[in-house]
């Protein structure tokens, strides 16, 4: 007798398939997870569709279904913009059911363990992978940009929202209580903030900023990673010599076994590995999983080591022009489990799949952006870097719009476009989106303070 099929077991599978790989999944590939009936599987597969908790794409034999953006797993839960409601989470695979249980486990329950440099010492790049090799070519190809473009070129194009994504997402994930709405606001009013909080999602902004000016140029380097620590923890620690500075101090974590290496030599040694290994990895998605693991593995600053992980994990990305990684939608807890995994079990089943799964809504969210944007200003590409070099004169030199525009070096016939063009660029400058013209917020701030073309 056959046993009765549910809506929860369709979406189960759907999860299950996202988990491993498949971002779509047919509706055979669906009965042979959950059995029973062809025509219950349809109807089932059906009425999801109706109630927007599945999407169905394509047709025929070609046809595909994915969970819907958002799609909650508990019953009456409400969807908001501004938080991430518990119950979003991955379809963890068995193993990582299993990785669960242990790590749910009581401390007294769980063996002390320490730093295990063999975990990057017998990591061997691009023979040896840390996500599973066909994710992380499945992952590369469906995140990478179309066409040939400098590097930090689609970062650049979705800055604006990827600033308040992974700024608020990151901050979020380090207990912070704004919503994403306050965030944008902060971000928009370019005054200094009076809490922590504010200072935590500030400093992500301009954290961010420096990656997407520095990577295209530095790429990854010891001295790209320390000033990215040092800008996300500026005035959140007591001493400011310990930014971007290899820490002394011991570090001991709450609610895990795990206690990190405490050698500063072993530390210096350790994150100049690490960083050497990811340069050499050719894949972008593995090299960006590889630092995300590592960094905040090994735990080489006095605090801040999760969030500059989260950051880091976008260097390789930027490098080959893929989709960045903004940690959308992690709930803090199933985060907290896939960190556990690696300090207490050296195990990165948890973090994989919850990688795989906000990477893929990171792909999702800015390919849409991308699209939303249409086909670039021919003349705007044609002078983005006179554009640029004129903004700096003016903005941080402070010559003179007239003298600029004459000597730039845009031929006759298109000075006039290009100096109208640029005029509307300085009329829209403003804290919040200076980056593009590699200028600081003070710059910026400093330039609109004296009247910006008086």
């Amino acid at each position: 007798m056959r046993h009765k099929i549910h809506a929860t077991d369709i979406l189960d599978a759907v999860k299950a398939l996202q988990a491993e790989g498949h971002d779509r999944g047919s509706s055979s590939e669906i009965h042979a997870r959950v059995g029973g009936s062809y025509a219950t599987v349809g109807r089932l597969l059906d009425k999801l569709v109706q109630e927007n908790a599945l999407v169905r794409e394509g047709k025929a034999r070609a046809t595909r279904y994915f969970l819907a953006s958002g799609h909650l797993e508990i019953s009456g839960a409400v969807q908001t913009t501004d938080r991430v409601t518990a119950g979003v989470s991955p379809g963890w695979s068995a193993h990582a059911r299993m990785v669960l249980g242990r790590l749910s486990q009581p401390l007294g329950a769980r063996q002390p363990v320490t730093y295990q440099r063999r975990f990057v010492d017998d990591y061997a790049q691009n023979a040896s992978f840390l996500l599973p090799r066909g994710l992380a070519q499945t992952l590369a190809q469906e995140g990478r940009m179309a066409g040939q473009q400098p590097a930090g070129t689609y970062a650049r194009k979705v800055l604006e929202q990827l600033l308040i994504d992974l700024s608020w997402s990151s901050s979020r994930l380090e207990g912070n209580t704004y919503s994403r709405l306050a965030t944008e606001e902060l971000f928009k009013s370019g005054a200094a903030p009076s809490d922590l909080e504010g200072v935590m999602l500030l400093n992500h902004k301009r954290a961010i900023e420096f990656l997407v000016d520095a990577v295209p140029s530095a790429g990854l380097t010891d001295g790209v990673i320390r000033n990215l620590h040092a800008l996300l923890m500026q005035d959140l620690l007591a001493d400011s010599a310990s930014l971007g500075a290899i820490r002394t101090k011991v570090v001991n974590l709450s609610d895990t076994t795990y206690v990190p290496a405490q050698a500063p030599q072993l530390l210096e040694e350790m994150i100049s590995r690490i960083i050497d290994k990811a340069q050499h990895i050719k894949n972008p998605v593995e090299a960006a999983f590889f630092l995300w693991m590592n960094l905040a593995y090994l735990q080489p600053f006095e605090d801040g080591n999760k969030r500059t992980s989260r950051l880091a994990a976008n260097i390789p990305l930027m490098l080959y022009n893929s989709a960045p990684l903004a940690f959308l939608d992690v709930d803090p807890r199933d985060y907290a489990k896939a960190m556990l995994g690696i300090y207490e079990l050296l195990d990165v089943t948890v973090a994989v799949e919850l990688f795989a799964w906000t990477y893929r809504r990171s792909i999702r969210k800015y390919q849409v952006v991308l699209e939303a944007m249409g086909s670039p200003d021919a003349f705007r590409v044609r002078h983005r870097e006179p554009l640029s070099e004129a903004v700096q004169k003016i903005v941080r030199e402070g010559h003179p719009l007239q003298h600029v525009v004459r000597d730039i070096g845009v031929p006759a016939a298109e000075m006039d476009a290009f100096r109208t063009m640029l005029e509307d660029e300085l009329d829209a400058l403003s804290p919040y989106n200076c980056a593009r013209y590699r200028l600081t917020l003070g710059e910026a701030q400093a330039w609109i303070k004296r009247g910006r073309l008086r």
